[in-house]
């Protein structure tokens, strides 16, 4: 058998997208081929502290931990951090491994942490023309008079946690503390009327781009919710029914999105379609990646499996 490559699968995290990280990991450690591939497993518990695949920690605090686990990370070709939300796919792993001199799938520090900015990546999205909903930045204190139907999220948080649609006044308060409790600055953004489509961006080892066919989200209440996203309540279309015009601009639009903040490996960008065209609501640049995630779902169907997509991202990143 030749030499097999040892992948750094990371998972877990600080933020309450560990659970799904999680299971990113694991996915992704069954899926690769055990033939090219040795998955050394890591943990990084909700406290900060790194554990191995038996899940002993390599030290008491996160910062011995940490130092626990460098040797061990060191000791691999390429790292597969499959980290959700702040301290991980906002460019907080990124960093880790530039400055540890390892190769890693995925977004560099800068383009990681714009993109966990829901605020910076609207700057971005406008500055390269590319529509997102009108909105406002609010911080504690902040007075907000409700004026209309919003849709209140986190600046820096997944999984649409925190995200709460507003029809009335009174429900205003409640949902800007909802957001709130998981970040310091809240976006408050007018509800914007569409369908909901996602582009899946990838870029390969001979420096090109791969983009997956479009994926709608039919829900059958009023927001895409956490709630909605793990409870089997979506359905996924893989290609989504567009035309050629609005697939072209759809596509068009990620990439420019996807190349303005500087994003490598995978990446899924979120439109809502509507009858003036697509309108950005988010980037992520570390999804969801167990097989049933949307990204896999999407390559899968234009004929690269799970495996394959693993193992295309891992090439690239050496």
């Amino acid at each position: 058998m030749a030499q097999r490559t040892r992948v750094a699968v990371i998972g877990g995290g600080q933020n309450v997208e560990h659970e799904v990280s999680l299971a990113s990991a694991a996915s992704a450690r069954t899926a690769l081929d055990p033939e090219r591939y040795e998955a050394v497993a890591f943990t990084i518990r909700r406290d900060g502290v790194w554990c191995d695949a038996a899940g002993l920690p390599f030290g008491t605090s996160p910062a011995s931990s940490l130092a626990g686990a460098l040797p061990v990370l060191a000791r691999c070709e390429v790292v597969l951090p499959l980290l959700h939300g702040p301290l991980g796919e906002d460019g907080a792993i990124a960093a880790l491994c530039e400055l540890a001199g390892l190769r890693y799938v995925g977004s560099p520090p800068r383009a990681g942490a714009l993109a966990m900015d829901k605020w910076a990546t609207k700057l971005v999205a406008e500055a390269v023309g590319v529509r997102t909903a009108p909105g406002r930045l609010v911080t504690a204190g902040d007075e907000v008079v409700f004026e209309r139907p919003v849709v209140v999220k986190p600046v820096a948080a997944g999984s649409s946690f925190g995200v709460r649609l507003v029809r009335q006044s009174a429900d205003l308060r409640p949902a800007l503390d909802a957001a709130f409790d998981h970040d310091d600055r809240v976006l408050v953004e007018h509800v914007v009327t569409g369908r909901e489509i996602d582009i899946a961006i990838l870029d390969t080892p001979t420096g090109g781009f791969l983009t997956g066919p479009p994926l709608e989200v039919v829900v059958t209440g009023d927001l895409f919710d956490t709630t909605t996203k793990y409870g089997g309540e979506a359905e996924f279309l893989v290609p989504a029914p567009l035309s050629a015009e609005e697939s072209t601009a759809l596509t068009t639009a990620a990439h420019r999105v996807y190349q303005a903040l500087g994003c490598r490996g995978v990446a899924r960008v979120d439109f809502f379609l509507t009858a003036s065209g697509p309108v950005l609501n988010e980037v992520n640049t570390m999804p969801g990646m167990t097989e049933a995630s949307q990204v896999p779902k999407m390559f899968a169907a234009a004929g690269l499996p799970y495996p394959d997509l693993l193992d295309l991202l891992l090439r690239a990143a050496r």
